[in-house]
């Protein structure tokens, strides 16, 4: 089927599809160095290594053992902001925090998640955090506004964030996300999409004052510049230039690879190759890449997924499919 035949509805489907698949196949390989991914796998990541369920090697004995084909909180928060905006039928970051508040998964000390469940406060409001936290859970709003709609695209971002993420970076990264999934279901050409992600987030840099040297929109047209003349992309050239492990690589490396690619897939694996913040890559990748081409997500990895985890990603993401 070619990927103009495909609805803005099932477009939405496939965007929630492709993050989970991404985020579950990403988090194999997370927190590695890039030399460590191939000591623990030799022949490369290449989809679910080893049996459904079982606990992925690096993780028995650990504090969580994490299992594969099991998704992480960038499936769990997403799933949280699209049951806050199905509440209200809008964001609000107490509808928002009130959801977060339920989550349970990567939580311990250290990450900003943690601050915001030991308060207890749904409408809290966190003044800094410059990780892609906000960013991982942004893809609702983009499937809910339709790329018209930068402003609200922008605000409800916004909303989105700041329960735990209220620095800069993190809520240009999350504006960016929106818009990207916005465009994309759309089936706007690369170029539009992300020209759509960098108009978003510099909208979004008024908000709170730049507190990093270089902003998310800055970054995000820099890399996919780069990247353009790279192909085809090599996991070395992207491990020794965007190793992805700050805000200004995990989401633009993010985006640029589904632009690159076009492909939820392919972003999936590289992804995984990398390591790092290799489950956030490949589920916001994977997010924008599966809204872009819904043909390039890999059913038989979602049928994986689906039984390990259970989730209604089909119904999260029709409920918000074009409300404005």
């Amino acid at each position: 089927m070619s990927s103009a035949t495909f609805t803005r509805s099932r477009r939405a489907v496939a965007c929630f599809q492709a993050l989970a698949v991404g985020d579950a196949i990403g988090k194999q390989t997370e927190t590695l160095a890039f030399p460590d991914v191939r000591k623990w796998y030799p022949e490369g990541v290449r989809g679910f290594e080893g049996v459904p369920g079982d606990v992925i090697p690096r993780y028995r004995g650990k504090r969580y053992e994490w299992k594969i084909g099991e998704t992480t909180d960038d499936t769990e928060q997403t799933l949280a902001v699209a049951r806050a905006a199905s509440a209200e039928q809008r964001f609000t970051h107490a509808a928002v925090g009130r959801e977060l508040l339920k989550c349970t998964k990567s939580l311990h000390p250290g990450v900003a998640m943690w601050a915001f469940v030991q308060g207890g406060d749904p409408a809290r409001v966190a003044l800094d955090g410059d990780g892609c936290g906000a960013a991982m859970r942004a893809a609702p709003v983009g499937v809910r506004h339709r790329p018209s709609r930068m402003d609200r695209i922008v605000g409800d971002a916004y909303q989105c964030s700041i329960s735990t993420h209220g620095g800069q970076s993190a809520i240009c990264a999350a504006a960016a996300v929106a818009a990207a999934v916005s465009a994309s279901l759309e089936a706007c050409s690369p170029e539009e999409v992300l020209s759509a992600a960098c108009k978003a987030a510099t909208m979004a840099e008024a908000l709170r004052p730049q507190t990093r040297p270089c902003t998310i929109a800055a970054s995000l047209a820099a890399m996919h510049a780069d990247l353009t003349t790279h192909r085809p992309l090599s996991l070395e050239y992207l491990a020794a230039h965007y190793f992805p492990m700050t805000p200004e690589t995990i989401v633009p490396l993010a985006i640029g690879l589904a632009l690159i690619t076009e492909s939820a897939e392919t972003t999936a694996l590289i992804a995984a190759n990398l390591g790092g913040d290799a489950d956030s890559v490949a589920s916001i990748g994977g997010a924008v890449a599966g809204a872009l081409r819904p043909e390039t997500v890999n059913p038989e990895w979602f049928e994986i997924v689906a039984a390990i985890n259970g989730d209604d990603l089909a119904a999260a993401a029709l409920r918000h499919a074009a409300v404005s």
